[in-house]
C-alpha cells in the first residue's frame, strides 16, 4: 500500500469490510520487514541476532503467534505445548509476554491468551499453553515436553549450554518441533557453538532497521556515542566479534588507540599480498594503506592504519589497478608488494598499469605468526592506531592465533591476506625504517 498513490490506497481500504479494516494491523506476514519473516528451508532453529530495539522481541513473539493460531480463535495451530525461556522468569513474563512487543501486545483482543503468572502458565483460547522459565535453573526444564519454543537474549545467559542441553531432550512433541532464539550477539562459547550447527538458520538486522520505531533522540545519541566502536558494533549493528583466545590482538587494543584523523604523518605506504587465484571463492589481496608520524627519535614514532582496499576475484591486473589506485589517491611514497608466489610478475603488473610507482617488492623468509608477532607488540605499546573501523581487518586480526585464523561464519576466509599486508606496511614504516632510507625525507617520483 505504500508503494501506491494515497488515493488509490484509500479507495482500497474503503472496499474492505469492517473485520478486514480491523484485521489489518495485525498481519505481520503484510507489516514484517523480510528478516523478521519465517525463513525458507529445513531448519530446526532460527537464530535471530540484531541490534538493540532492531525488533528481536517483535519476531519472536510474532513467529510465536504464527505457529500457535489457527484459522480461527478457537481453531487448532501448528503446536499446542512451548517453552518460554527467558535468564529469568520475570524476564520471560515482563518482556517476552507483556512487553511492548511482546505476545499480548501483538495479538488481537479474541485471540489473546490468558497469564495465569502464579502457574507460570500462557493459555490461548484454543487450548495451546505454554510455560515460562528461568535459564537460570536447567533443572526446571527436566521433565516437560514441547513442540515448539522460544529463547530470549540467549547470549547473555550464565547458564545456556546447560539450559540448552536440557531444553533439547524435551522439545520432543509433534512431526518436526522448532524453536526461535532472538539475541544480541555476544561472545559466548554457547552461541558459537549453535551457529556452527547444520540445522540452525541465522538472521540479523541493525538498530537502525526499525529507525521508524524508535525515538530519534535515542537513535542520534547512541549512535553518535558508539558508532564505529566495538560496542556499537555488537549493540547496534548486531555483529558478532568473535575473538579467539591466544589471538595477537585483541580488541580492546584497537579501541584504545582508534582516531578519527591521524596528524600530519612522514610516510605512507601501500601494502599489498598478491591473491594467488582470481575465482570469487579463492583468497583475498590484501591492500592497507598506512603511514608513520615521524615527530622524535623513531623509538617513539607512530604508525597509522588509513586505509583498507582489500579485494576478492579480482584478476592480477585488476587489483594492482586498485592498489595503484590507493597509492595515488593517499600520496604513498612507496607501494610493498609480497613476491613469494609471483616473483618478478608482480612487480611487472605493477609498473604496467602505472611506470612511475615507486616500488619495493619483499619476500616472506619467515611464517606468518613470526612475521606478526613484532607487529603485535607494537599494537601493544600503543604505537599502531586505526584511523576509523575497518570490520574485516580488525575480524581478521582478532582471530588470528599461532594457529593461523579460525575460520567462522563471520570470518569467512581461513587465510589472513589483510592481516599479512598490514604486517607488511607497519614492518616497513617502524621496524625496518633503517633499511628504507630517510623516512623523514619523501621520495621524489
Amino acid at each position: 500500500m505504500a508503494s501506491i498513490p494515497l488515493l488509490k490506497s484509500r479507495e482500497f481500504v474503503d472496499s474492505l469490510s469492517d473485520n478486514a479494516v480491523y484485521a489489518m494491523p495485525w498481519l505481520f506476514d503484510i507489516w514484517g520487514r523480510s528478516d523478521q519473516l519465517e525463513p525458507e528451508g529445513n531448519w530446526s532453529t532460527w537464530l535471530v541476532m540484531g541490534g538493540r530495539g532492531c525488533g528481536k522481541t517483535r519476531t519472536g513473539a510474532e513467529w510465536i503467534r504464527s505457529q500457535v493460531e489457527g484459522d480461527t480463535p478457537l481453531s487448532p495451530g501448528k503446536v499446542s505445548r512451548i517453552a518460554l525461556i527467558a535468564e529469568t522468569a520475570d524476564q520471560a513474563r515482563d518482556i517476552m509476554i507483556l512487553g511492548e512487543s511482546g505476545i499480548m501486545s501483538v495479538t488481537p483482543q479474541d485471540r489473546r491468551p490468558e497469564l495465569y503468572v502464579s502457574r507460570r502458565r500462557l493459555v490461548w483460547p484454543n487450548g495451546a499453553e505454554a510455560k515460562l522459565f528461568s535459564a537460570k535453573d536447567p533443572e526446571s526444564l527436566r521433565g516437560p515436553q514441547f513442540d515448539c519454543a522460544w529463547l530470549d537474549e540467549f547470549a547473555k545467559w550464565r547458564k545456556a549450554s546447560e539450559a540448552w542441553d536440557m531444553l533439547q531432550f524435551g522439545l520432543r512433541l509433534g512431526k518436526c518441533p522448532r524453536q526461535i532464539v532472538t539475541t544480541t550477539p555476544r561472545h559466548s562459547p554457547a552461541l558459537m557453538r549453535l551457529i556452527e550447527e547444520s540445522s540452525v538458520v541465522v538472521t540479523s538486522a541493525p538498530t537502525i532497521a526499525n529507525y521508524a520505531n524508535l525515538s530519534r533522540s535515542f537513535f542520534e545519541q547512541i549512535t553518535n556515542r558508539y558508532a564505529g566502536t566495538a560496542l556499537g558494533r555488537q549493540e547496534l549493528e548486531g555483529e558478532l566479534l568473535v575473538e579467539v583466545p591466544g589471538a595477537l590482538w585483541s580488541r580492546d587494543c584497537f579501541e584504545q588507540n582508534r582516531m578519527k584523523q591521524s596528524p600530519v604523518l612522514g610516510r605512507i605506504v601501500v601494502a599489498v599480498d598478491p591473491a594467488i587465484s582470481s575465482k570469487s571463492s579463492s583468497d583475498e589481496c590484501g591492500i592497507i594503506v598506512a603511514g608513520v608520524d615521524t615527530c622524535g627519535s623513531p623509538v617513539d614514532w607512530k604508525a597509522y592504519v588509513l586505509a583498507d582496499f582489500s579485494v576478492r576475484g579480482c584478476s592480477p591486473r585488476g587489483w594492482a589497478e586498485r592498489a595503484v589506485s590507493a597509492y595515488h589517491t593517499f600520496k604513498a611514497d612507496r607501494l610493498i608488494a609480497e613476491t613469494n608466489q609471483g616473483g618478478d610478475m608482480v612487480g611487472e603488473i605493477i609498473r604496467q598499469v602505472d611506470s612511475s610507482v615507486s616500488f619495493k617488492g619483499v619476500t616472506a623468509s619467515r611464517g606468518k605468526v613470526l612475521r606478526a608477532e613484532p607487529v603485535s607488540a607494537l599494537y601493544e605499546q600503543g604505537r599502531v592506531s586505526h584511523v576509523g573501523v575497518f570490520k574485516e581487518l580488525e575480524n581478521q586480526m582478532s582471530t588470528f592465533s599461532h594457529g593461523g585464523i579460525r575460520k567462522t561464519m563471520f570470518s569467512t576466509s581461513g587465510s589472513p591476506d589483510r592481516v599479512d599486508a598490514l604486517v607488511w606496511a607497519i614492518t616497513e614504516l617502524l621496524i625496518n625504517t633503517g633499511n628504507s632510507g630517510n623516512p623523514r625525507i619523501r621520495s621524489l617520483r
